[in-house]
């Protein structure tokens, strides 16, 4: 990614933030980025502390930047592309979509051009930790491909998706997925706690159990089931816990919270399609 290129953001939220950060910690030139946010808190506090250039309207963001990274909410995605197709129509810039539900199909048609990419990152982003799913048309050459992966390269990895289809799955396992894990370590931390250990023993207790066994997944080169197996020993405490939650109906609650989310991504693009 050409540390030259104007990067324009369109919105001026949590996730537009993380991505703002991530380049100004790659070295780029923080008068090289500009953020278009309608609240005039957002704009200050970006400009004050992050010393980027702000606007109230995304087409004064956009009048001299080569890539735009779209980082509105859904709901006011058609109108906010529509406002700017004329300036994408003469300046052919490369866009970044970070906007669930919103297909490639609708966005080259409110802006009117096919340089798109779609992507969905996640919460640990914030820190570095994240993972971002990416999508392009077959079409869209790797230069374009590079500088998307740029974009994303300090806030965590990043994948391609060979298919559209799979982003609204990519958005019920790794975008909300973070949410799940949040909600277990809640669940587990207050059973704790209701068993007489102390809160702050308890989150300590939860936070490095999953630290732990995510970095296991990642670094032992074992299946999920094949790590679960070498903990639950026959008639020991984890195989009790596990059957509980088997009994409970768990995978299945965990297959429909999924089939729940991947259903809400695609309407999203009904919605407000």
């Amino acid at each position: 990614m050409s540390f030259g290129m104007e990067v324009a953001f369109i919105g001026g939220g949590h996730m537009a933030r993380c991505l703002v950060e991530g380049l100004l910690s790659q070295g780029r030139d923080p008068a090289r980025i500009t953020v278009a946010d309608p609240v005039a808190a957002t704009r200050d506090a970006l400009s004050t502390q992050l010393q980027v250039r702000v606007f109230e309207q995304g087409i004064d963001a956009v009048a001299t930047a080569d890539l735009w990274v779209l980082a509105v909410k859904p709901q006011v995605a058609r109108a906010v592309c529509e406002a700017l197709a004329g300036q994408a129509a003469r300046t052919r810039p490369l866009v970044i979509s970070v906007m669930a539900g919103i297909t490639h199909a609708q966005l080259r048609q409110w802006l009117g051009i096919d340089t798109l990419v779609r992507s969905m990152p996640n919460q640990p982003a914030a820190i570095g930790a994240g993972i971002t799913a990416l999508y392009a048309d077959p079409a869209l050459d790797v230069t374009s491909r590079t500088v998307a992966e740029a974009v994303f390269s300090s806030t965590g990895t990043t994948v391609w998706i060979e298919h559209e289809t799979q982003m609204d799955m990519v958005t019920a396992i790794s975008g909300s997925g973070p949410a799940y894990l949040y909600r277990l370590a809640e669940a587990m931390e207050g059973a704790a706690c209701a068993r007489d250990l102390p809160p702050e023993i308890a989150h300590h207790l939860v936070v490095q159990t999953l630290l732990g066994a995510a970095r296991m997944l990642q670094v032992s080169g074992e299946s999920p089931a094949q790590l679960r197996g070498r903990v639950t020993s026959p008639g020991g405490t984890t195989e009790a816990a596990i059957q509980t939650l088997e009994n409970g109906g768990w995978a299945k609650l965990i297959d429909e919270a999924v089939d729940a989310a991947h259903a809400r991504g695609r309407a999203l693009a009904e919605q407000f399609g």
